[in-house]
């Protein structure tokens, strides 16, 4: 699928913002596991969020998927796999992180791969956890990348997780931890990555019904003795899908609203919006939803984008088109996204006539004349949907392999095609 952005200003949209991929994923695990029935109600239906759902099938989950919600019956931490499961998660890379600890569920050793991708995507930090947590581990190729084969049981106890290449590491052990023989106390080391979705992580298990005492991001305890109950769980809706309309305003002038967005949300990526008003829009927050306007220049500013890295990608294209520099820090753990974010962005954007450059764990964007150009998102939802907002402030971009976007947010092109005619 090839997408050509024309040229447009002076944005006026509204529109629904899509469920969160972070939180479908984690409600569908808790449900799995839970005791009873659950209701998912708006859950993201996503490549994603689909492919975790195929592979709660293949560990023995009853699951009914329709447009509006999803039905589970939960095993009470009882997964039922026969010999020889093989779970292929593709390339969410979420998928497969936060299933792992599952295996240690289950009566036979489970074995997760993935595309060409996922294989270069490292799970080191969480199979090391798992050992020490009572799981057996073997890597089929490269030591610390998938494939791999889990088994064993999860004993419980207390572990230590690197958390400083991705919090998703964390997130997988305390999904499961309610299920273990023991009590289990996890101490993340490092500097958490994207530390705000340990706080959804942690939200989800305890409306489910778990109990966790934690401290900070440092230390979280998970009874064993409290497990989760199935019910009706809503969904909220996606900041980071929200970000490409909220750049909309940015770049192109004019005012978007995005309804279904919690305002107390806990989502990181509701950094973004900081941003831009520090950059010149004017953020507005209302009971359901956020409008973001502007006119006039950008000014660029220096920004630690660590807790919402979803969002990188989108605050480069705003960037781009302000009219002083804009330097993002704390976002070297992008190398390992579904592309390396990091080097595709600054390369996509050098394509556009932008001056971009990257350091270890950042990005530096100088002001320049932008072009049209063909852009390849190399398979990178993030980075095809981020390119499309630029493309229409600035005219002539054109997406090749558009329908990567199906990964996170299937409707993308079609939210945006009253503003592309």
């Amino acid at each position: 699928m090839i997408v050509t952005l024309p040229q447009r200003h002076e944005i006026d949209l509204t529109v629904a913002a899509p469920p969160s991929k972070s939180y479908t994923h984690r409600a569908l695990i808790a449900a799995a596991l839970a005791r009873g029935t659950s209701t998912i109600v708006n859950p993201l239906i996503s490549d994603d969020t689909q492919l975790t759902m195929a592979a709660l099938r293949k560990l023995g989950i009853p699951l009914e998927a329709g447009e509006r919600s999803v039905t589970i019956e939960g095993c009470d931490g009882k997964l039922s796999c026969p010999p020889g499961t093989v779970l292929d998660l593709d390339n969410s890379g979420t998928s497969l992180r936060l299933l792992a600890s599952t295996a240690l569920l289950c009566d036979n050793p489970v074995t997760f791969t993935g595309s060409a991708r996922m294989q270069e995507r490292p799970v080191g930090p969480l199979a090391g956890t798992l050992s020490d947590l009572g799981g057996m581990v073997v890597f089929a190729k490269k030591p610390g990348y998938p494939p791999l084969t889990i088994g064993g049981r999860l004993l419980g106890g207390s572990a230590t997780i690197d958390g400083s290449s991705s919090s998703q590491f964390a997130s997988s052990v305390l999904m499961a931890a309610p299920y273990a023989h023991h009590e289990v106390t996890l101490s993340i080391t490092g500097t958490p990555a994207s530390q705000s979705y340990l706080d959804i992580t942690a939200g989800v298990m305890t409306d489910f019904g778990a109990v966790i005492r934690r401290e900070g991001y440092r230390q979280f305890a998970v009874s064993n003795q409290d497990h989760y109950t199935g019910h009706t769980y809503v969904i909220e809706g996606d900041y980071s899908s929200a970000s490409y309309f909220f750049a909309l305003a940015a770049i192109c002038g004019g005012r978007v609203a995005v309804t279904g967005l919690n305002p107390e949300s806990v989502q990181g990526d509701r950094l973004f919006l900081d941003a831009l008003r520090k950059m010149g829009c004017d953020v507005t927050y209302a009971h359901d939803g956020v409008m973001v306007e502007h006119e006039g220049p950008l000014t660029g500013i220096t920004i630690d984008m660590s807790s919402a890295p979803d969002t990188v990608q989108t605050l480069c294209m705003v960037a781009a088109v302000a009219k002083t520099p804009t330097m993002i820090t704390g976002i070297g753990h992008l190398k390992y996204k579904e592309s390396d974010r990091l080097d595709v962005t600054v390369k996509r954007l050098r394509q556009l006539g932008c001056v971009a450059n990257t350091g270890e764990d950042r990005i530096i964007i100088q002001p320049a004349a932008l072009h049209g150009g063909t852009i390849d998102p190399a398979n990178d939802h993030r980075t095809a949907m981020s390119f499309a907002v630029l493309g229409l402030g600035v005219g002539g971009v054109t997406i090749s392999g558009a329908e990567c976007v199906n990964k996170s947010f299937p409707g993308f092109w079609d939210a945006i095609k009253g503003v592309m005619e």
